[in-house]
């Protein structure tokens, strides 16, 4: 007698269509990034949780980065304000909003660290960041990078003190890496993010275009450097506070990001624009040993 084997239907991530899974991982794809293949470590309600998440953290970087009028950009983010606010009244318009509204509330995700991302995109849209000072350039951190962690560590499963605590300390770390990485980038595009105060007391002009070829360049960014490893260590130190599994993703993007910050180092800022990158082993090897150590 033959047996017949059952075979299970497994629902789709998160329950949600499939199709509008489909449109969000094709912004991830859209994107030219890695960072799909790096949330491949989570289950899939998690993963298409990130997936939801980066969209939406894609779709206003876009509108603030666009080449339109500052009053254009300062509407099409007032307009993903009032589309965020919209679902956590239960109004959802496109396949995008949809799939967040679910992660939202499955998640416990706060609207505030969404507001805060727009704030975040809204301080470039209105104009070329040029020379902030200490406050606003942590207030700049904390909107584009740590609020971004406060809801991936939400998604990656620890909604703890502590894990906020990780996105606190790991947000600052990699922004401020990326801002040392690409200072040559930045002052193509008439930004300067370096703290003024730093650049003063390393005699840096405050003109985008002059600061890459100043002497005192090196100094600055060794002094950032040293404030994202002392980041690298306090995210490190809550990580160990925090659901082990949850915080595999953070692992591996701090061990990541520690080791361009290390080869940024090693070159140091007399050439800017050679943009530092790690090869594929380098990847590989960094990404074993994080998520086995």
């Amino acid at each position: 007698m033959e047996l017949t084997r059952a075979r299970t239907v497994q629902a789709p991530p998160l329950g949600c269509d499939p199709a509008d899974l489909a449109q969000v991982e094709a912004v991830v794809s859209a994107s030219g990034t890695s960072f799909g293949k790096g949330m491949r470590i989570l289950p899939p309600d998690r993963r298409y949780g990130m997936y939801a998440v980066y969209a939406f953290c894609r779709l206003v970087d876009d509108v603030a980065d666009d080449e339109g009028a500052t009053e254009d950009k300062e509407a099409g983010l007032e307009a993903w304000r009032q589309r965020i606010a919209g679902l956590y009244e239960g109004r959802t318009h496109d396949a995008l909003d949809r799939v967040l509204a679910v992660v939202i509330a499955r998640f416990s995700l706060r609207q505030a660290d969404f507001e805060a991302v727009i704030d975040g995109m809204m301080m470039d849209a209105r104009g070329p960041v040029v020379a902030p000072d200490e406050a606003i350039f942590d207030l700049y951190c904390d909107r584009v990078a740590s609020a971004v962690g406060r809801l991936s560590v939400r998604v990656f499963g620890d909604a703890s003190e502590e894990a906020d605590q990780v996105a606190y300390h790991l947000g600052r770390a990699l922004q401020i890496t990326n801002i040392l990485r690409d200072v040559a980038e930045d002052s193509r595009l008439g930004r300067l993010y370096l703290p003024r105060e730093l650049l003063a007391r390393f005699n840096v002009p405050l003109d985008p275009a002059r600061a890459p070829r100043a002497q005192g360049l090196e100094g600055v960014c060794r002094v950032l450097a040293g404030r994202a490893r002392d980041h690298f260590r306090a995210a490190h130190r809550a990580m160990a506070r925090c659901n082990r599994q949850a915080m595999r993703p953070a692992r591996l993007m701090g061990a990541t990001y520690g080791a361009i910050l290390t080869a940024q180092e090693r070159q140091g800022w007399r050439h800017p624009e050679r943009r530092v990158s790690l090869s594929r082993p380098r990847k590989l090897l960094i990404a074993a040993r994080a998520l086995v150590g």
